[in-house]
């Protein structure tokens, strides 16, 4: 079965989606990072969609449901590096990604995690 790897960077998740998401996949990631946020007690989850560059309305909505589901579990979610088109999709879907927060690279979304979360 095809998986994304899940790196540990501290007390955050890394996920760097390198190939086409299909909806399996999606799934399965959604599935693995939620017990990957409990198994290493994250604090933060990490999302690199640079190399996507079409996002459907399940991708989208499996993005937010990670978000909402690490929230559940304790957890900020940040999605990095979205194309322009990817974000001219999601927007024309009309998908609102509620608690998904999102910013330019992985640079600046480690920066809003760590602002996020606050002095340890």
């Amino acid at each position: 079965m095809e998986r994304i790897p899940i790196l540990e960077m501290g007390e955050f998740l890394l996920v760097t989606i390198q190939v086409d998401m299909h909806d399996q996949l999606a799934t399965t990631l959604q599935d693995d990072l939620t017990d990957r946020i409990v198994q290493a007690s994250a604090r933060g989850v990490l999302i690199d969609i640079t190399s996507l560059d079409i996002v459907d309305s399940f991708i989208g909505r499996i993005l937010s449901n990670i978000a909402l589901m690490s929230r559940v579990l304790d957890a900020q979610t940040v999605v990095v590096g979205m194309q322009p088109a990817v974000a001219i999709t999601l927007v024309e879907l009309g998908l609102s990604l509620t608690g998904v927060r999102t910013a330019l690279n992985v640079e600046k979304g480690i920066a809003l995690l760590r602002a996020s979360l606050g002095p340890l």
